[in-house]
């Protein structure tokens, strides 16, 4: 009988846990997520104490910097020619809606003002301001959306443990409820001090995948803090429970060229691709592989015709400033998408699947073909449109097509094609 009645106690607090942890997306965080896929375009930060070495952010790691010898770098490190305003007229006009910044990375440093610990900028830095806040303050001012990206994994923090093994879901002999506990009220600090603040960009679960990392206990604090706020994580798999949006690192959705994604099955979330200019997150005197603008404008069209916003990284130098060959490109990529915006912005992907020309985006009524290579013939094809199709163009240059049940041809005899991408506007009735 005690055994009954114990198995039947422990189902109850089973099936009570799990009607805990069900998430339901308040109505806000829905609308959310819709603006959010309408963005497209976000600038992606990396910026931290590791940027006075110029060797990228896992430089502690790599080089195997001992963590006392590593944090000295917090005395000297002082971004005068930080300006918050410059940083977001240059997301403005590169086309950018959001901005997605490091508030810590791997190596434990917090780029805000904290009480959860004095390895901040504030409190350990001789620069003593807060650029996170400034930051916040100017992107609410130009009406762009600010997330913070947050690493789940530190180098440093004894309560952490980085390194030892994971006994019983916790890596042992280290304080892991302390740990939990200490980016609880980073978290609540982020949320609640910063104005404006819409996306959580967790990081660093890939390091510790049998952890339990309390994510039930987290992702419910932020959705009860603000509902609003989206969620998401970079470990390469699956949605989990309570998250809001989907990354894809190094890589667009359903592609695993990089290595990252080959777990990573695509849900029914919003979803985000991240890349680099060069071939660093963290600022890299050494790295002169940069994206060409071609290159960053096929990037962008080719995640949003795969229904995924396109998260640009730069990483700005220990002053404070971001390099020149970065902010040349996104003048220019800015440019194209001044000219091209209503093909990118507000639209939705998947609805015809990649061509060899390129992608389709779609918006209400209007399907844009954008074709990112040469054809090789006076037309292209577009399979598998549904609805009849009123009128096609070329920046308000009509062209003529043909509709038959198994998609519509749309020659192109008189077109100069674009040398980034020519976009062919489609009306459907």
């Amino acid at each position: 009988m005690k055994k009954i009645l114990l198995s039947a106690y422990l189902l109850a607090i089973v099936l009570f846990t799990n009607a805990q942890t069900t998430y339901k997306p308040s109505a806000a965080n829905l609308e959310s997520r819709k603006d959010f896929q309408d963005m497209k375009f976000g600038l992606f930060i990396h910026w931290g104490i590791y940027s006075i070495l110029g060797d990228g952010e896992w430089v502690m790691h790599t080089e195997k910097i001992p963590y006392d010898n590593y944090k000295r770098l917090a005395n000297f490190f002082n971004p005068q020619e930080f300006n918050a305003k410059q940083w977001v007229q240059m997301a403005k006009n590169a086309g950018m809606k959001y901005i997605t910044i490091t508030s810590r990375h791997h190596d434990g440093f917090s780029m805000f003002q904290t009480k959860a610990s004095p390895y901040n900028i504030v409190d350990a830095t001789p620069y003593k301001k807060d650029p996170l806040m400034e930051l916040a303050k100017e992107c609410e001012k130009e009406g762009i959306e600010l997330h913070f990206y947050y690493s789940l994994l530190d180098w440093g923090r004894p309560d952490y443990g980085f390194g030892k093994p994971i006994v019983n879901g916790a890596p042992a002999d280290t304080d892991w409820n302390s740990y939990i506990s200490f980016m609880k009220t980073q978290l609540t600090e982020l949320i609640t001090k910063y104005p404006g603040v819409k996306g959580i960009w967790f990081d660093g679960h890939w390091e510790r995948p049998t952890v339990n990392w309390h994510y039930n206990e987290i992702y419910s604090l932020i959705h009860s803090l603000n509902p609003k706020i989206l969620v998401g994580n970079n470990h390469h798999l699956a949605p989990f429970e309570g998250e809001d949006f989907q990354m894809f690192e190094k890589d667009l959705p359903g592609e695993n060229t990089t290595g990252f994604s080959g777990n990573s099955k695509i849900g029914n979330l919003p979803l985000e691709t991240c890349e680099t200019i060069n071939n660093s997150w963290g600022f890299n005197i050494k790295d002169n592989n940069y994206k060409s603008v071609k290159q960053i404008i096929h990037y962008l069209v080719n995640a949003a015709g795969r229904n995924a916003n396109f998260l640009l990284n730069v990483g700005p130098m220990p002053n404070g400033k971001i390099q020149s060959e970065f902010t040349d490109t996104l003048a220019v990529v800015g440019n194209w998408v001044k000219n091209n915006g209503e093909s990118i912005y507000g639209t939705r992907g998947n609805v015809i699947p990649p061509q060899d020309w390129g992608v389709v985006t779609s918006k209400d009524k209007v399907y844009f073909a954008h074709v990112l290579k040469p054809v090789g013939k006076s037309y292209i094809f577009i399979p598998g449109l549904k609805g009849k199709v009123t009128a096609a163009s070329v920046n308000k240059q009509t062209l003529k097509y043909k509709q038959q049940p198994e998609g519509v041809f749309v020659y192109l005899d008189q077109v100069k094609q674009d040398p980034y991408d020519t976009v062919i506007k489609l009306n459907l009735n």
